[in-house]
């Protein structure tokens, strides 16, 4: 059974007029095979947002992000991004995706950092010429992120945090509305972790939108504005201190579970 607390009036106003929705499933369910994954699960996603997702391992969290980023196609219901089916979205340089294997990904990739995030101007660059005016987004970009020291340098040399925030600002370049995560801690030092948080902080601040799936529960009630708990439904669904007291974790998980549990990897 769904618990969720009562929305603030600012999400109610949202739900009833629609306004700012810039992720929107309603009553999405998908399955492999005869197995359902994700089922009846109904949420959005407001302008300037910041969202985690948790959920033990195996509970569709990946499985929801591919849903909502059209990479799937739901059984039943529908997913919306940025207005549109989410399935026919064509404005991709909108949407920053930082997937789960970008740090294995890039140890194939012989190119610089600066070249990685240049990338993410090509759909901007008229005629396919990179200007002047394009590599400025990139070294503004780059230093965002805080890794502009780096910009000469291998992305196959990069640890796994420094991959994270190029790919961070690749989609920064590429002027991104909605920066979408999944477990991109993984595998990153603990002091590599802290400071990732503290720029997503910082990015969410200056109005960027995030969805988040993240193992690190603690960090999310820490950091995400609204926490939603996900195993094949959704638990919970409301502000991170409402999640903290609520029982939605020891029934999404089937047992007792501290904030502080460790990394896992969603293979659904």
């Amino acid at each position: 059974m769904t618990v969720s607390p009562e929305p603030t009036s600012s999400t109610d106003d949202r739900h009833r007029d629609g306004a700012d929705r810039v992720v929107a499933a309603a009553d999405v369910t998908f399955g492999y095979a005869a197995a359902p994954v994700i089922e009846d699960v109904s949420f959005d996603v407001g302008c300037g947002e910041y969202v985690g997702i948790v959920g033990p391992n195996g509970s569709g969290k990946s499985t929801l992000l591919r849903l909502v980023l059209g990479l799937h196609e739901p059984d039943a219901g529908k997913c919306r991004l940025l207005g549109h089916p989410s399935l026919a979205f064509a404005e991709r340089e909108r949407v920053g995706y930082v997937a789960q294997d970008v740090t294995e990904n890039t140890k194939r990739m012989p190119i610089t950092v600066a070249e990685a995030v240049l990338m993410g101007r090509f759909p901007h660059a008229g005629f396919g010429r990179v200007t002047e005016s394009d590599r400025d987004r990139v070294r503004e970009a780059l230093h965002t992120v805080g890794i502009e020291q780096l910009a000469d340098r291998k992305i196959t040399a990069l640890s796994g945090g420094q991959r994270q925030r190029a790919y961070i600002a690749r989609a920064l370049a590429g002027e991104a509305e909605l920066l979408v995560l999944d477990e991109p801690t993984v595998g990153v030092d603990a002091e590599s972790v802290d400071a990732f948080f503290e720029l997503l902080d910082g990015l969410n601040d200056d109005g960027m939108t995030i969805l988040l799936v993240e193992h690190d529960i603690g960090a999310v009630i820490e950091h995400a504005a609204r926490v939603i708990c996900l195993n094949r439904e959704v638990y919970f669904d409301g502000p991170p201190a409402a999640f903290a007291e609520s029982d939605a974790l020891s029934r999404a998980y089937g047992t007792t579970l501290g904030v502080g549990a460790g990394p896992e990897v969603d293979g659904s």
